[in-house]
């Protein structure tokens, strides 16, 4: 008999904790701040990744985190991401171009999503934070001291 999957809470919340201090190292400045850009380089690759605001609210901010390339065969999924301020975690909640995503999927399923869908994306987008924080250089500067 196949094991049901249990999804990892700890980790889960590790990562969706990790995040939201990642995305605030990159955006110090998010409560007066609608965008950053950074310009990412790679093995000789350029790629643009933008963090945009998408709402703003008391406890949370939906942030759009989207990339851009010259290489047009394979582009990278848009996130939406949520912010919560109070427990200062930030998890994907869906792709720009999807529906929210749920925490578990049964597998095989007709759309194809993993099992751990949700924890994959949000390690997925802690891996592109991290690599902005190394690599990235913002377009403007964080904070102007005119």
């Amino acid at each position: 008999m196949k094991k049901r999957y249990v999804p990892d809470l700890v980790k889960q919340m590790a990562d969706c904790e990790a995040n939201y201090l990642r995305l605030m190292r990159l955006m110090p400045d998010i409560e007066q701040r609608d965008e950053r850009v950074f310009e990412v380089s790679c093995h000789q690759q350029q790629s643009t990744v933008r963090l945009q605001i998408e709402e703003r609210f008391t406890y949370t901010t939906t942030v759009l985190v989207s990339q851009s390339s010259d290489h047009r065969w394979l582009e990278a999924p848009s996130l939406i991401v949520r912010m919560y301020h109070d427990a200062r975690a930030a998890e994907v909640i869906c792709l720009k171009s999807k529906r929210h995503f749920r925490g578990v999927y049964n597998y095989p399923n007709a759309q194809m999503h993993q099992k751990d869908e949700k924890a994959q994306l949000n390690q997925y987008l802690g891996e592109w934070l991290s690599h902005c924080l190394t690599h990235g250089q913002a377009a403007e500067p964080a904070y102007s001291f005119t």
